[in-house]
């Protein structure tokens, strides 16, 4: 499980589009499980997107003129896959949204509608699963229970990447990825909630370091290199490279 922090405009959720193969980067490659993500044209990196990657928007992006159920069974849809009503009354169960089933999302909260598009993004069971925020609009016992299912994926083998501006959130993650200003400044294990606000606002470069983050490091299964290549793969322990002259095996994540 990996948090990406920093302060406002600092490319956050940029980093998490290139990464999740929604937004192209001007340069270097993106791959996920061996596929590199961008040399796929657009058709088979969409469909690629569907059966690997969940994604939670910051923004929700559900149809507001569907109900919950609908909105949650979208991806089945898109796929020309059957409609699975027991995993998706099961997701919405455990989410507190099984009364909110017929409901047009429309008429819900902007915390319900976080809910909602969590639940959307886990029905494929994605192999990875990038969330933008994926707590920002929610109450403590909500933001509680969707991290415990976050922490669950990753313990399970899935890739969990988030962007929080939630230190205690972050704390949860085996990595953090500080950016300031569109660059990795620093790539660190887990963390106190009081250590990455400390990173946060002094950029949390540590000493000897090369700047900009000159040479490769793993993050779990997610490995971001300053060429740049940024490398997932899902459920799997991937070796860290060279930083400045040592090769380490990286734990799974």
């Amino acid at each position: 499980m990996t948090a990406i922090v920093g302060p406002s405009g600092a490319g956050k959720t940029s980093l998490l589009y290139v990464l999740s193969g929604l937004d192209r980067p001007d340069s270097g490659r993106v791959t996920i499980g061996g596929t590199d993500v961008y040399a796929l044209n657009e058709e088979r990196r969409s469909r690629f997107i569907r059966g690997h990657i969940g994604f939670v928007f910051q923004q929700y992006n559900l149809v507001p003129y569907l109900t919950v159920e609908e909105n949650v069974m979208l991806p089945l849809s898109l796929a020309h896959r059957k409609a699975d009503y027991v995993q998706v009354t099961q997701l919405l169960s455990r989410f507190g949204l099984r009364q909110r089933a017929k409901t047009a999302v429309s008429a819900l909260s902007g915390g319900e509608q976080q809910r909602v598009a969590l639940c959307r993004a886990l029905l494929m069971r994605p192999a990875v699963v990038f969330a933008d925020e994926p707590t920002g609009a929610l109450d403590t016992a909500n933001s509680e229970l969707v991290l415990q299912v976050l922490r669950e994926l990753a313990d399970a083998g899935s890739s969990v990447v988030m962007v929080t501006h939630d230190t205690d959130a972050a704390a949860l993650a085996d990595h953090v990825i500080f950016l300031r200003d569109g660059q990795v400044t620093h790539i660190a294990g887990r963390l106190t909630a009081e250590q990455i606000a400390d990173g946060i606002r002094r950029t949390f470069v540590p000493a000897g370091s090369p700047p900009l983050v000159a040479a490769a490091r793993s993050v779990g299964p997610m490995m971001v290199n300053a060429q740049p290549i940024q490398s997932v793969q899902p459920g799997r322990p991937v070796q860290r490279v060279a930083y400045p002259q040592q090769r380490k095996e990286a734990h799974r994540g």
